[in-house]
């Protein structure tokens, strides 16, 4: 009898032990992906003497970029915060605005099949300060906080391969422009008012991967065509950024940034940044 209980203890143990055991090995993957990271991208120019010329020059640029994306079965909800700031100060001219964007992204996803979603997108885009034109004398303000800033949603469809490889179409989305009343009559808004409303078709993409061992290669691709307004001139927005590591906080960017917008510029515009940047993240989970 006695052997008996002694058994009985020995198997009861042995089921509670494995099963302690087996909730210890299952890992539950948390339903939020959380990463914050600061950049900071700075340059310099100094000549002395030099024959040729040339004007001693200082430039940083700030950056915060945030993503947090939510994944749950056959949902997905990915959000992406990115702002920047530069200025540069240039001998004899002072310090002048060399980048500035606030833009935020949230792609709203159902699964149906592999790497496909029906989706419903949302963007919001403008800038923190007064730009100007320096050309004039004096100088003329150009745009300003929230003017223009551009609001555009809509339904379609996602392929997703992974975090880092997504395309959005939205073949029927909604797109804002807004101005204050001292923009009226630029971007497209008619004068007289401070609104803009447009029809069309949107098309987003990132990716990002390494071309070499050491060489990350990001891009971001935004294009869109109104239909209700000369649907031949797409707005195109293309940012292809390379990171070469030193080590964990210091990296050698180069940053290319091409815009076509008619209601901005008749001219293509472009963007080359060059320096070294100093990275921290701050938070992720």
């Amino acid at each position: 009898m006695k052997n008996f209980f002694f058994i009985c203890f020995l198997l009861i143990s042995s089921i509670l032990f494995s099963q302690e055991k087996k909730k210890d090995s299952i890992v539950i993957k948390p339903k939020w992906k959380v990463n914050g990271q600061f950049t900071f991208l700075f340059n310099q120019s100094s000549f002395s003497n030099w024959k040729a010329g040339g004007d001693n020059t200082i430039a940083g640029n700030f950056g915060i970029n945030y993503d947090f994306n939510y994944k749950s079965g056959d949902w997905n909800w990915d959000n992406r915060i990115i702002t920047v700031y530069g200025l540069s100060n240039v001998k004899d001219e002072g310090f002048r605005k060399t980048s500035d964007r606030f833009e935020y992204n949230s792609l709203l996803g159902k699964k149906t099949k592999k790497d496909w979603f029906f989706s419903f997108f949302l963007n919001l885009k403008t800038q923190f300060s007064k730009g100007y034109d320096y050309k004039p004398t004096p100088r003329v303000a150009i745009s300003d906080f929230f003017s223009p800033a551009y609001l555009s949603f809509g339904p379609g469809m996602l392929w997703k391969k992974s975090d880092n490889a997504t395309i959005n179409i939205a073949p029927a989305s909604t797109r804002f422009t807004f101005v204050s009343d001292a923009f009226s009559g630029k971007y497209g808004v008619e004068p007289g008012k401070n609104t803009k409303i447009a029809l069309g078709f949107s098309l987003s993409a990132y990716f990002k991967f390494k071309i070499f061992e050491d060489v990350t290669m990001q891009h971001i691709f935004a294009l869109y065509s109104n239909y209700l307004q000369r649907a031949q001139n797409v707005d195109i927005d293309y940012q292809v950024r390379f990171s070469v590591p030193v080590n964990k906080y210091l990296s050698m960017d180069i940053l290319l940034h091409t815009l076509i917008d008619d209601n901005a510029s008749s001219r293509v515009q472009f963007k080359e940044i060059f320096g070294l940047s100093v990275k921290y993240t701050f938070h992720r989970k």
